[in-house]
């Protein structure tokens, strides 16, 4: 459309017509992003944390393979994941002689060709609710999934997230997953994040090096807020990222330290205890809601968000 200047002209007419002008210019070169990443309630994140503890205590203290509470845990994401519109898919695995579950929910929309994939493991360990590990990961994808559901995301890339069974027995559900797909459906996979114990009670902030943008995608976010990083080792090739890893598929995530020991310098940097474990209650049964960083699993939570918007729009 041609812009018309009746009359005479002014020198500030001039340079208001100067400035919309340019204004198109650059909207048309550079169309405006799809959505910015939100801010994810912790309350929610910690309300699915209380969920999984109450279906912990009530079925033997733990949410473990091939037990009652992991099963529980199951339904109960699934059933808000059914109700917010995702496609969901159950798989059923068989390991250490019981019955194990995935969990994989699909966002409708978006190129099938490119596929973002973020997951977090559901199962804890038999000695306790395992609300650190992994219930921190778990809830926080739970609420960035729902929050996409809410905000009605329409990501240029595909959108897949899944909750892991049995990986305390060594990435079983992973790995069954992973091994599951053919050559062409691993190539479709643009990228996979790991989210696994994100609110540990003496944090450290880590993120994974295994591949560089989605590492930066993760950096940007930190430097964003202020906080220092530093690259995360404790977790390499113990988590449900491996069998991704191992299959040829970029991979990252974020971390808070397990039984390591907090440096006096990275105590220096972050706060909390020098000369203590990052989660003094891993794989225990003080592994409760009490065991969680409130802050830390704020800050991961929203950076799991920031890496799903920024990686699949």
């Amino acid at each position: 459309m041609k812009l018309s200047v009746p009359g005479r002209v002014t020198g500030a007419a001039v340079i208001a017509v100067a400035a919309l002008l340019t204004t198109s210019a650059i909207a048309d070169a550079a169309p405006a992003r799809a959505a910015a990443a939100p801010d994810i309630p912790v309350a929610n994140v910690k309300a699915h944390l209380t969920q999984l503890q109450s279906i912990a205590t009530a079925n033997g203290g733990n949410r473990a393979h091939g037990r009652a509470g992991y099963k529980a845990s199951l339904d109960y994401v699934k059933a808000k994941l059914d109700a917010a519109g995702f496609t969901t898919t159950i798989q059923q695995f068989t390991a250490s002689s019981r019955v194990g579950y995935n969990l994989i929910a699909d966002w409708p929309g978006g190129d099938a060709n490119q596929v973002v994939m973020a997951g977090s493991h559901l199962d804890s360990v038999t000695s306790g609710a395992g609300i650190n590990d992994n219930g921190s990961g778990s809830a926080a994808l739970l609420e960035a999934a729902l929050t996409v559901s809410r905000t009605q995301y329409q990501p240029t890339k595909h959108l897949r997230f899944a909750w892991w069974g049995a990986e305390e027995l060594g990435m079983v559900g992973s790995r069954n997953y992973v091994n599951g797909l053919t050559t062409a459906n691993r190539a479709k996979i643009s990228g996979y994040l790991n989210f696994d114990m994100i609110g540990s009670p003496n944090p450290g902030y880590f993120v994974y090096d295994d591949d560089p943008a989605i590492e930066k995608t993760l950096k940007d976010f930190y430097a964003g807020i202020g906080v220092a990083t530093e690259i995360e080792t404790e977790g390499d090739g113990r988590s449900d990222h491996a069998p991704f890893k191992s299959a040829g598929i970029p991979v990252g995530g974020v971390f808070t330290g397990a039984s390591s020991t907090k440096s006096a310098a990275q105590a220096a940097k972050w706060g909390g205890t020098a000369g203590q474990s990052f989660d003094r209650c891993y794989h225990s049964s003080c592994d409760t809601t009490s065991n969680i960083n409130d802050t830390a699993l704020n800050r991961n939570s929203d950076a799991l968000a920031y890496a799903v918007w920024e990686l699949s729009d």
